[in-house]
């Protein structure tokens, strides 16, 4: 793109895709459940560019996002369901519903889960089946606490996590070494039972999150990296010294897992 070129707008991109939609025999032939994958696939990617900060990756996964967006009013303004202004003003419609205290005549803001759950049915109402699963648990404790079911502080889930561990730790305990290599097959009863007791744990440690301000997803993502860097580094090491990382043993590859933690940056 020229550096002085007049910058596009979103009427060029509605306007390019209303024409592809009418002379691309390809984009001409797609519906909205043909589309489903590639919005899965796009979402994904700029997920991707932001976690790694990466400002050109972003803006253009976004224009991608924003490609579906269009895509999908077009074949709906198609089949005279709605068009995108129906769209734009779902999303200006819920904005003020959802800040009454800005636009409004509320004394002051109300906490989103608080206000949402005037709405809803049940606990899960809206939630999408598909949610993976542990932005699935911090979303249900997130609208568990709007309605006051909620610990006052932190202190409560670090406990329910150490009430779930010690749970895990009996259903262990009571199986003597069932669970020492490769455990048991998943139909057992000693599998299901300890399969529940971990569930508990995880989902108590996806409270805790909760609690303390962060979302368990951000916080296992950054837990993979650091685990994949650190790994990485121990088997480079391993190499360095001639050791094979399949066959080193553990005592070997913890004594360099402890030199590459050793020797970290301070963070």
């Amino acid at each position: 793109m020229q550096e002085n070129a007049p910058k596009k707008t979103l009427d060029d991109a509605l306007a390019i895709m209303r024409d592809l939609r009418a002379r691309d025999a390809w984009d001409k032939a797609q519906t909205h459940e043909s589309l489903r994958p590639y919005l899965n696939e796009e979402m994904h990617e700029l997920d991707d560019a932001i976690r790694d900060g990466h400002d050109a990756g972003m803006q253009s996964e976004l224009g991608d996002v924003l490609l579906q967006v269009l895509f999908h009013s077009i074949i709906a303004e198609g089949r005279g369901a709605f068009d995108v202004h129906d769209v734009a003003g779902s999303l200006v419609q819920k904005m003020v519903a959802r800040h009454p205290w800005l636009y409004g005549d509320a004394p002051g803001r109300e906490p989103w889960e608080q206000m949402k759950s005037k709405t809803r049915r049940s606990l899960a109402d809206g939630l999408p089946h598909g949610l993976p699963s542990l932005h699935r648990a911090h979303r249900l404790q997130e609208r568990a606490a709007g309605v006051g079911f909620d610990w006052p502080d932190v202190r409560g889930p670090i406990g329910k996590v150490r009430e779930e561990l010690g749970e895990v730790e009996e259903v262990i305990a009571a199986h003597g070494t069932a669970f020492d290599t490769h455990g048991v097959p998943s139909g057992d009863p000693k599998h299901r039972a300890l399969e529940s007791e971990l569930g508990d744990l995880l989902f108590a440690v996806v409270n805790l999150c909760r609690k303390a301000g962060t979302h368990p997803a951000l916080a296992l993502d950054r837990a993979n990296a650091k685990f994949q860097q650190r790994f990485e580094a121990v088997e480079r090491i391993a190499t360095e010294r001639g050791l094979d990382v399949r066959t080193a043993g553990l005592d070997a590859l913890d004594k360099i897992w402890d030199e590459v933690k050793r020797d970290e940056p301070e963070r």
